[in-house]
C-alpha cells in the first residue's frame, strides 16, 4: 500500500467536503430568493439543501479521520477541536477549527428550527457564509494542491458563484419575493418548513 494513501484520501475528501458546502450555500440562496421562478420547486430546493449539508459533513468526517490515520503531518483529536493546537500549519488548522465550529452551531440550530425564534436563528444560519469563507482560507492555507490548475480553476468557480449569488441575495433583500402560483397549493406542513429555512438565509 502506498505509505501516502491517507494523505491522498484526506485531501479528496476535504476538497470535495467544500464542494459540497459551496453547492449547499448556493442553494440556499436560491430558497430564499426569487431566482428561476418558472422551475423552482421549494420542496425539493429545500431538501437538497438538507442534503448537501449532511454530504458535507459525511466528506469532513472522511477528512478527520484519514487525517488521524496518516503519519504526514501526525494529528491528533484535539487538534481537530481547539484552534492553534496543533503544530503543523497552526494558524492554517486553527481556521479550519472555528469553521467546523459553526458549521456545527449551523446545523444544530437548522435540526431545533422548530423550537427556537425565528431571529435567532436566522442570526445563527447566516453564519453559513462565514464557514464558507474561512473552508476557502483553510483550504488555501493548510492544503497542498493549491498549486494544481484543477484546484485553481474549481476555487475561482465556486469564489465567484457564492459571491454573485450572496450579491444578489443583499441587493434582492428589500424586494418582494416572487411566489410560483403552485406554491399555494402545497400542503401548510411543507410551506412552513420551506419558508422558514429559506427565511434563515436572508
Amino acid at each position: 500500500m502506498n505509505p501516502h494513501i491517507w494523505w491522498y484520501l484526506s485531501r479528496s475528501a476535504g476538497i470535495v467536503a467544500w464542494i459540497m458546502l459551496t453547492a449547499s450555500v448556493l442553494w440556499g440562496i436560491v430558497l430564499a430568493t426569487d431566482l428561476f421562478p418558472k422551475w423552482r420547486r421549494n420542496a425539493w430546493l429545500l431538501s437538497m439543501h438538507r442534503w448537501l449539508a449532511g454530504l458535507t459533513f459525511f466528506f469532513i468526517a472522511g477528512h478527520l479521520a484519514t487525517l488521524l490515520l496518516d503519519s504526514y503531518a501526525q494529528f491528533r483529536p484535539l487538534d481537530f477541536v481547539v484552534p492553534f493546537a496543533s503544530m503543523w500549519r497552526p494558524t492554517a488548522i486553527a481556521v479550519g477549527v472555528v469553521a467546523l465550529w459553526l458549521l456545527v452551531a449551523v446545523e444544530l440550530t437548522a435540526l431545533a428550527m422548530k423550537g427556537l425564534s425565528k431571529k435567532w436563528w436566522r442570526s445563527v444560519h447566516i453564519a453559513s457564509y462565514f464557514v464558507f469563507w474561512a473552508v476557502s482560507i483553510h483550504a488555501a492555507l493548510a492544503g497542498t494542491d493549491t498549486s494544481k490548475t484543477l484546484y485553481t480553476v474549481t476555487a475561482i468557480v465556486a469564489l465567484a458563484a457564492v459571491v454573485f449569488a450572496a450579491s444578489y441575495r443583499a441587493l434582492s433583500h428589500h424586494l418582494p419575493k416572487r411566489r410560483p402560483a403552485r406554491a399555494s397549493r402545497r400542503p401548510a406542513a411543507l410551506r412552513t418548513a420551506a419558508d422558514d429555512d429559506a427565511a434563515g438565509t436572508r
